[in-house]
């Protein structure tokens, strides 16, 4: 993001050190990690890479509603595969930020894959998203330095030429 008026893609803002899960992984142990990892989902791939969905915090919560769950079987309740949400939507590492943030206001997805030949790179979330924007508006707002030009022209044809 060199150049001051280039639009971020979601290459340049997405998270690439990313806690997946695979959709056989039990929902409990996710819970944990979840927790641990004080994040609020994570994409569910396949061995080879391949996005299958999107594991949530409401995602989580459906586990309470669950027959195992009240028979008091929590240690059959499932698997990530049994409560993810499918991938739906996926963006490509070229989107620009702005299409980004209509994904986001547009819909109810806190996070976006990103998604590079068939297979997860990153992430994209709505914090992200803030973070880009804050690094263009930095970046718009610099004023411009000219390093030949260091003063005035008034006082450079006083002293005369060099």
């Amino acid at each position: 993001m060199s150049e001051p008026n280039r639009v971020p893609t979601a290459r340049d803002i997405m998270a690439t050190s990313l806690t997946t899960f695979r959709p056989e992984t039990s929902i409990f142990n996710a819970i944990g990690i979840l927790l641990r990892k004080q994040i609020s989902g994570a994409p569910v791939v396949t061995a080879d890479g391949t996005v299958v969905g999107i594991l949530s915090e409401l995602d989580c919560l459906r586990v309470l509603s669950s027959d195992e769950f009240y028979a008091g079987q929590q240690e059959e309740a499932g698997t990530v595969g049994d409560f993810m949400t499918d991938a739906g939507m996926t963006i490509p590492p070229e989107l620009g930020l702005y299409a980004i943030a209509h994904y986001f206001v547009t819909s109810s997805v806190r996070r976006l894959p990103v998604v590079d030949a068939g297979k997860l790179v990153g992430q994209v979330s709505r914090r992200d998203v803030l973070r880009g924007i804050e690094t263009m508006a930095k970046k718009r707002s610099r004023p411009r330095r000219y390093p030949d030009y260091r003063e005035p022209a008034s006082a450079a044809m006083a002293r005369g030429p060099r």
